[in-house]
């Protein structure tokens, strides 16, 4: 199946593979993460602490085949528009709302892998009384960060004035809260909430 990206001519989903213009592939990019942060929720809904699930990004289908009359294979699809966030929402009577991120980068998180739209939505959801934020998994050294959004908009601010265009790993130390990963609560990302707000 080929997936366009909105914004990203170039990239494309070509059998569970992304590929770029360059012929690389991008497979299973973040989905460690990803796979951690949905046991996570399966977890938290299970056991009835909160109710956060995974945003669907809307899709348009535009070819199909039938090979047999009840198993119809998307060929390709289009996404209909660029999605927010990954994860969305609601624990203890508040909405959450937050990015989930993955670097192999060993000493920052680059700002490019935020996209404007993502920051913009991020603020309004603030501005609304929700809770914001981004988890950014470091890989090399097995090191999640709880980053509030509100940094995440200063970093944003700061690369937009010409300053660094990375969030450097100290500062994740310094303005993160590691996540301690444990069993059964992969993730423990509601902690950070319950101390924070």
């Amino acid at each position: 199946m080929t997936i366009k990206y909105p914004n990203r001519k170039n990239n494309i989903l070509k059998n569970n593979e992304f590929i770029s213009k360059s012929g690389n592939t991008y497979s299973n990019r973040g989905m460690s993460l990803e796979e951690d942060l949905n046991a996570t929720n399966t977890y938290y809904l299970a056991n009835n602490i909160a109710n956060i699930h995974k945003k669907p990004t809307p899709v348009q289908i535009v070819k199909v085949d039938y090979p047999k009359r009840s198993a119809a294979v998307i060929r390709e699809a289009y996404f209909k528009q660029a999605s927010t966030t990954d994860y969305n929402g609601i624990y203890k009577g508040k909405y959450i709302d937050f990015e989930a991120k993955e670097t192999n980068n060993k000493t920052s998180f680059p700002l490019q892998n935020f996209h404007l739209h993502q920051i913009q939505h991020m603020e309004n959801v603030m501005i609304h009384g929700g809770i914001s934020f981004v988890i950014i998994k470091f890989s090399l050294y097995n090191e999640i960060y709880f980053m509030k959004a509100s940094d995440i908009l200063t970093f944003w601010q700061r690369q937009q004035q010409g300053g660094r265009k990375s969030i450097s790993i100290e500062e994740c130390r310094q303005f993160g809260t590691l996540l301690k990963t444990s069993y059964p609560i992969i993730v423990p990302y509601l902690n950070c909430i319950d101390e924070l707000y």
